[in-house]
Parts: structure tokens; sequence; C-alpha cells
């Protein structure tokens, strides 16, 4: 086996062989150890698996028009707030701008939301629901009232509003955390 000369910079690069692996005890692994109650009532997994749930609900209600919830939320949100700017249209969703412009892309080349720069500030992009656009969320409007409505039914009228307002208290706390 010859040696590679040391200017090739593949050398210096450690391959997965040459890491050492690091050996951890039993009695280190039991101290970090949490329990199966501390992991069950965390809120942000039994957060996630509820938007999981509900995502599932609103997604077979619209999968009828090819959309999810995912997006007739931020189809909503341009029919409330017209042209708005990518960058507000993620601080609105609460994501982050990579994230919405993936989701974006497949609404645009169906040619129901239209992405452009601002004629005032060509750094600006806008965002706009087409024609097209607006006529898919006129029928979805009553498939997402079927899902909020299964949703109702599901937790009980008084599990929805407890959880309604739940909702909005901690959206309105965490919103600039």
């Amino acid at each position: 086996m010859t040696k590679q000369p040391a200017s090739n910079p593949a050398a210096s690069q450690p391959t997965a062989r040459q890491v050492p692996v690091r050996q951890v005890s039993a009695r280190q692994v039991s101290a970090r150890q949490v329990s199966a109650r501390q992991v069950s009532g965390c809120i942000g997994f039994r957060l996630r698996k509820l938007s999981r749930r509900v995502s599932q609900i609103y997604d077979q209600m619209l999968a009828p028009l090819e959309l999810t919830g995912t997006q007739f939320s931020l189809m909503s949100n341009l029919v409330t707030h017209p042209d708005l700017s990518i960058g507000e249209l993620a601080d609105r969703l609460m994501m982050d701008p990579t994230t919405l412009t993936r989701t974006l892309r497949p609404l645009e080349r169906r040619k129901l939301v239209a992405v452009a720069a601002s004629r005032e500030d060509r750094r600006r992009r806008g965002v706009v629901l087409t024609a097209s656009g607006q006529a898919l969320f006129r029928e979805a409007v009553p498939l997402w009232r079927k899902a909020q409505a299964r949703i109702a039914e599901l937790i009980g009228e008084r599990g929805f509003d407890s959880l309604d307002k739940s909702l909005d208290l901690s959206l309105a706390q965490l919103a600039h955390a």
C-alpha cells in the first residue's frame, strides 16, 4: 500500500474507520436516561403527535382538490392579506423563508400562486393568489369546514373550544420567543 502525498486534502481528512468511537459505560448511560413518563409527558412530542393527526384530517378532507392543510393555510393567509412578501408570509406562518419557498413551488406549478418582484422594490418578492388560486380556495373552504367539524366531533365541542383558546394563548406568548 502506497502512502498518499501530504498535499492531497483527502489524506488529511479522517475516514469513517479512522474516527475513534468513544465507549460509554452502563453507569454513564443510566445517569443520562430519562424515564418513559418524562418522555411521554414532553409537550414537544405531544404537540408533534397532535399536529400530525390533525394535519392528516385536514389533508384527507382537502385531498379531492389535491391540496394539503399547509397549502390551504398558506392560501388563506394570502386571501386575508394580499400581496405579502415571502418574509412577511413566512413570519405569519412561523416558517423559515426557505421552507415557505419549497411549500409554494407546487402551488406555483399549478398556477395557483404567483411570486414576483415588487414594482416599488425589486428586492422584495411578493406572493399573490392567482384567479385560479382564488377559485380553488373558494372550493376548498367547505372541505376545510368539514375538517374543522370532524375534529370538533372527535374531541368534543368543549375540547375543541378549550384547544382553540389554549392554542391562541400559547401562540401569542411564544410568537416572539
